[in-house]
């Protein structure tokens, strides 16, 4: 319908975040094209059914920790509070078990940067080979990740057992690391710890936009808002384009990024005093049909924005699925960005359904994945 430009900035300013104006102000060359609105999120039925059932029993537990009488995915249809709305995104459906093939980039400031592969895998607990729901409610999700390439980093492997209740039951994280052929507990993958592969421009809890334990903030929901959100962003994952017309200097190629107006819950997260964190303040805007975080902004000690991170989503309609295909973490002092979730140019690069069992996720499992 018309692109937002630094030029015509003023006039849709109240419909930006301050992350998007920042870019803006930060590089000439960005804009947001904006399309009309399509609410094009759906989930298979029998999750709207757990929805309902978790909107009359799903209760928050231990300060807001962990939850209790949950099922699916949507446990607060209804949130009534900020940590209710960020549970719906933290367990938000996405395919139940799945494996990826994708490419990240960090480009510096001319805009050149070396891809990264990764294999992907995960699977949620309800759909694990040998799920007891009687017993099995402490783990969310399982996750494995390998570098495949570049030749320097190919080969490491990343394992997590994701808890719901990660202040009563901390995440579970191994790494194996090539050179030295040993697999070992990394407790660094969680909060800020830096994640690896990234050179620096994210933490572990960056990663999808925000995941992990909530315990190191508190949570204020500020309110529901229509702003301009990436949406249906099937341009970015065209396979006829390359990652080298995607990734261009300071930001993604503004012609391949889609915009619409939607409504989302904000919710501002502020550190507590006896905690620690490079972020001192995040602020997240939730689709309210997804539950996705779509937009995100990060302050740091001196209450400067910092970090702006977007989500690029589409609908999977095949499976359906809402997708966080790319998401892109700028730095608004280096003026670099990564982007990860770009699969163009990767054949067989997103299967759904994938079978799964508690022993393909063991730290013993590490070593067999990387002789694969």
């Amino acid at each position: 319908m018309f692109v937002i430009t630094r030029q015509n900035l003023a006039q849709y300013r109240g419909f930006l975040t301050p992350g998007q104006m920042a870019l803006f102000e930060r590089y000439e060359t960005f804009s947001m094209p904006i399309y009309p609105t399509h609410r094009s999120a759906r989930l298979p039925q029998h999750l709207y059914d757990d929805a309902k059932y978790n909107a009359a029993h799903t209760a928050l537990v231990e300060s807001g920790n962990g939850l209790n009488n949950f099922r699916g995915a949507t446990p607060f249809p209804v949130p009534q509070d900020a940590l209710e709305a960020v549970w719906n995104h933290l367990t938000r459906y996405r395919g139940g078990s799945a494996k990826r093939t994708h490419v990240q980039a960090t480009p510096l400031e001319d805009g050149s940067f070396i891809p990264v592969t990764f294999r992907q895998e995960f699977a949620f607990r309800n759909v694990m080979a040998g799920y007891n729901e009687n017993v099995g409610d402490e783990i969310l999700f399982y996750y494995k990740q390998l570098v495949t390439g570049p030749a320097r980093l190919a080969g490491d492997i990343i394992l997590v057992h994701e808890p719901i209740n990660q202040v009563k039951n901390p995440r579970m994280a191994w790494m194996y690391n090539t050179g030295q052929r040993r697999v070992r507990r990394a407790p660094q993958i969680a909060y800020d710890g830096p994640y690896p592969a990234s050179e620096g421009q994210r933490v572990a809890d960056n990663l999808d936009m925000f995941n992990g334990a909530v315990d190191r903030y508190d949570w204020t929901l500020v309110g529901k808002k229509e702003i301009y959100i990436p949406y249906n962003s099937y341009k970015l994952e065209s396979p006829d384009v390359k990652y080298k017309d995607l990734v261009h200097a300071g930001h993604l190629n503004p012609d391949y990024t889609r915009y619409e107006l939607h409504r989302v819950w904000v919710v501002e997260a502020n550190l507590k005093e006896s905690q620690r964190h490079v972020y001192d303040r995040r602020v997240f805007y939730i689709d309210e049909d997804t539950w996705q975080i779509s937009l995100a902004d990060h302050y740091d000690g001196r209450g400067e924005l910092w970090r702006v991170a977007m989500g690029h989503a589409v609908q999977l309609y095949h499976v359906d699925v809402p997708w966080l295909g790319v998401e892109v973490l700028h730095d608004l002092i280096n003026g670099r960005y990564i982007a990860s979730g770009m699969r163009n140019e990767e054949s067989n690069s997103l299967t759904f359904g994938t079978e799964a069992s508690a022993s393909d996720y063991t730290p013993a499992a590490l070593r067999f994945t990387a002789k694969r």
